[in-house]
């Protein structure tokens, strides 16, 4: 029996020890004895303790709950409370409670001489505070074990800026100890420092209290994902992207270029600036990033900044929208943008420093905001840093003569950004952030990948290829302060790509043929919303419950989920436009045929290569043309049969459009089976 210790309790740490515990019955592993430990009082990480009054999740609820558990409450966007309640239920579900070890500190890791790793813990008193020390009580205990999982999360220690004069200010609080707007009182000057999510949710809430002024630093991401039309339901961004020809059957050479970014840059530019005039953001005037780090694959998006754009940009749109360009767009389309109401958020520049009187110096950066404040009196009474954390490990303690940690750190996880290739034993979930998306789907199929490898019997680490890594980073630039972005599709397709769980077309009928609670093998899974699974399979995002239709981690269940009203309304509640024919048809349109030709391009080269003896090329063959081709057939009758799915007479939802044709499905399977061989798990990408 293995034993593998987890540290922390968060979103990671407790999908973790959920797939540790179902190894064997999944895929035949041998039994696991597995310790989670946890240094608060409960279960939820920064979700239980960082949270603060109104606080929503940036990440929707279709994309950021776990693949077999999905959240109870309507909407798309998740409270903070709310999304802590979920994963409390996620761990009642399925019965992880004894396997947690709540208010206990792991106090070090070692290395053990023979193999493994032994766990020194301490229980600790349940002194609930909002401060980050604590006095603990009992004996210091150890735990041997196999392997450990390290789930600390990236939001550790509170990272507070170093600013001249800072003692002066009345009260001074990381965004962290914020819990509430009546913390701001009343006729106060509020400055919020740092304004990613948190402080673009900190700087609403002092805009919508009492207070007299509020200072947010420089913007650092662009307002995105404003709806088109208020009175269509729209859909969450991180959701609205089609993963056919963008991640699923993409050459490696079409991959690992830069053709797909500069589509979405083009794309989100072009929509930002057709509905609002500026594509900075949407009703974004000022703070743009500048033009190098003014780019998809460079920046993290930021949902909650939209909501002070309009407080924000108050004082200098008035100057752009006199242009005749603006105003010849206006009259074509125009989102409805909400008015600040004379209420203003200041834009200001980085604090240079706090006077002697407690007055703030701004630091002159050259642009309109300092122009506009450098003679105002600007005295804060309260300032919040929204600036962010840094990771912490303190179990792991150096040691000897050159005072060397014995243990990796994330940054040095070469395999897929999880474990070191030397030392597959520790894994490290949860410590990359993706540009759109949600941490907690990647910390689960990183899991899932980590713990297959640990117990499958097969190691993956040696046919995991370095070379098939680079294309889902983020590009920042040297000086940027995070390096560890990653684009969420791209990643989540590749780690189900190493696992063999990626369906590939050609699954798709098999899949659609299993057994399920609807009926034995050969009868059509999800009743009449059969046809739902693979068009939300082409054209909806690589939701973690795709990867589960097959692989080591198939689930029964995914199934109908992939065809469930939750997963299907992703597709039908996009704008028909901007969503269906820019973000769905034209993407396919454009890079289905240009992966094609591609895949065409990289087969005759692999011909000439074996006539003339030369080395290998790309791995294309014969077949992947064949088959990206078929691919290609396939997504344009699945949108089409979306698209049109009113036109077809006598249907019911188009279930009885099609499904008629579900009858006979089983025979064409059989035969395109014969006709088109499979590509096998690694055939969808490469």
């Amino acid at each position: 029996m293995k034993r593998v210790a987890v540290i922390g309790g968060g979103p990671a740490g407790i999908v973790t020890l959920k797939y540790l515990l179902e190894a064997q019955r999944s895929f035949g592993a041998e039994e696991v004895e597995v310790r989670l430990y946890e240094y608060m009082h409960n279960i939820g990480g920064t979700f239980l303790t960082r949270r603060y009054e109104d606080a929503e999740l940036v990440s929707s609820k279709q994309l950021t709950t776990f693949s077999d558990f999905r959240a109870k409450e309507t909407g798309d966007f998740l409270k903070a409370v709310q999304y802590a309640q979920y994963l409390e239920d996620y761990v009642t579900h399925f019965k992880l409670w004894p396997h947690i070890n709540l208010l206990t500190r792991v106090v070090e890791v070692r290395k053990r001489p023979e193999g493994g790793h032994t766990i020194l813990y301490q229980r600790v008193k349940d002194q609930r505070h909002s401060g980050f020390e604590r006095d603990t009580d009992g004996d210091v205990q150890e735990w041997d074990c196999d392997a450990v999982a390290v789930c600390s999360g990236l939001h550790v220690l509170p990272n507070m800026p170093k600013i001249p004069g800072l003692e002066r200010v009345p009260e001074v609080l990381h965004s962290s100890q914020f819990k509430a707007r009546s913390q701001f009182g009343k006729d106060k000057t509020v400055v919020v420092v740092g304004t990613g999510e948190t402080g673009a949710d900190v700087a609403h809430l002092a805009i919508t209290s009492p207070t007299k002024r509020r200072n947010p630093g420089p913007v650092l991401l662009p307002c995105l994902g404003r709806k088109l039309n208020p009175n269509e339901p729209g859909i969450p961004i991180d959701v609205s992207r089609t993963n056919l020809f963008d991640t699923t059957y993409v050459h490696p050479i079409l991959r690992n270029s830069f053709v797909l970014w500069e589509y979405y840059h083009w794309y989100v530019s072009s929509l930002l600036w057709v509905s609002a005039g500026s594509n900075w953001g949407m009703d974004q005037w000022v703070g743009e990033m500048p033009p190098e780090r003014h780019h998809p694959a460079r920046i993290f998006f930021n949902k909650t900044a939209m909501k002070i754009c309009p407080y924000i940009s108050g004082p200098y749109k008035a100057k752009y929208q006199k242009s005749w360009l603006y105003r010849i767009r206006k009259a074509l389309m125009q989102t409805p943008i909400p008015e600040g109401n004379g209420r203003v958020i200041d834009l200001a520049p980085w604090p240079k420093a706090i006077n002697e009187d407690g007055t703030m110096t701004i630091t002159n950066n050259g642009r309109p905001e300092y122009e506009r404040l450098k003679d105002d009196v600007i005295k804060p009474d309260i300032m919040v840093f929204a600036t962010g954390y840094s990771q912490s490990f303190p179990f792991f303690k150096a040691k000897g003569k050159d005072n060397k940690i014995e243990y990796p750190v994330p940054n040095e996880a070469d395999v897929r950004n999880i474990w070191k290739r030397d030392e597959p034993d520790v894994g490290f979930i949860g410590f990359l952030r993706p540009g759109l998306g949600a941490i907690p789907p990647l910390a689960e199929m990183q899991a899932q990948l980590w713990v297959y490898n640990l117990l499958a019997g097969d190691p993956l680490s040696a046919k995991l290829r370095p070379e098939d890594e680079p294309h889902y980073r983020l590009q920042p630039l040297n000086n940027a302060r995070i390096h560890y972005g990653v684009d969420h599709e791209s990643y989540v397709y590749q780690l189900a790509m190493d696992m063999g769980s990626a369906p590939g077309v050609t699954d798709l009928p098999r899949i659609l043929l299993g057994t399920t609670v609807y009926g034995g093998g050969g009868t059509l899974a999800c009743g009449r919303t059969w046809f739902r699974m693979p068009i939300v399979w082409a054209l909806g995002a690589n939701f973690v419950t795709k990867f589960r239709l097959q692989g080591p981690w198939a689930w029964d269940g995914a199934k109908d989920m992939m065809a469930s009203k939750e997963f299907w309304e992703t597709i039908t509640r996009r704008p028909y436009f901007f969503g269906h024919i820019v973000v769905n048809m034209l993407p396919l349109a454009v890079f289905g045929p240009m992966s094609f030709a591609v895949w065409c391009y990289a087969t005759v080269m692999e011909v000439f290569a074996f006539l003339f003896g030369l080395q290998p090329g790309s791995g294309a063959s014969p077949s992947g043309a064949r088959l990206s081709a078929l691919t290609l057939v396939a997504a344009m009758v699945l949108s089409a049969a979306y698209l049109f799915q009113d036109a077809i007479p006598g249907r019911d939802g188009l279930g009885s459009g099609l499904g008629g044709f579900g009858t006979g499905v089983g025979d064409a399977w059989r035969g395109m089976r014969a006709a088109v061989p499979s590509v096998g798990a690694a055939g969808p990408r490469r």
